[in-house]
This record gives C-alpha cells, structure tokens and sequence, in this order.
C-alpha cells in the first residue's frame, strides 16, 4: 500500500497592502449593479456585485442588493487599509445613489465625481 504524502494548498495567502486612497467604480444597470474599488493607479483592490452576493433573477435589481454590494465591497477595501475614496458612478436609477451612501456609512472619507 502506499504511503499519502501530505499535500499542501496551492493557494497563497494574499499580502495586507496599505492603500490609503482609491476610486469606487460603481457600475449599475436595471438588472445587476457592480461594485469595484481601485486604487489612484487604477488596480482593482476589491469588487463585489449583487450576483455575487447570492441574489437571482429580479432581486439582483432590487436597491437593497445594491446596498449589500456596496457594503461588501467597501469593507473588503477597508481590510486593506483604505481611508478615503473617490466615487465615480455609471448608471440609472435610485441603484446609484444607494450605492454611494452606503459607501459614506462605510467610515470612507468620500468625495464625489
């Protein structure tokens, strides 16, 4: 019989980065709004959409999903040291301002453009 060797995961352990400032992409359509927040450079930190979230079908275009994307996304930015952010928004709809105060709830030092 042989012997199991032990096996180690191939996944590496992400670094912490100190980012202090960044760029929250908030990208909204009638059927899914997309969060993404990059740094000055424009290399994305964090990201998160309502899909990812576990929202389907026409509650991926509810305004709550858009609140609970924005949350997660700025609470991944801020594991990463980021204090203030711009907000840059694409999109119609109530999704957008949604989005964008929660960002400010998130502790984020926002200012917008």
């Amino acid at each position: 019989m042989a012997s199991r060797t032990s096996r180690t995961s191939g996944h590496k352990r992400r670094a912490k980065k100190n980012i202090e400032k960044g760029v929250a992409h908030i990208h909204s359509t009638f059927n899914n709004t997309i969060v993404l927040i990059t740094d000055e450079a424009g290399n994305a930190v964090s990201w998160s959409s309502a899909g990812s979230l576990g929202f389907k079908g026409s509650r991926k275009s509810t305004p709550f999903a858009a609140q609970l994307a924005g949350e997660a996304a700025a609470k991944a930015a801020m594991e990463q040291n980021m204090h203030s952010v711009a907000i840059s928004v694409k999109g119609p709809g109530i999704w957008t301002r949604i989005c964008n105060s929660c960002c400010c709830r998130c502790w984020f030092r926002n200012y917008c453009n």
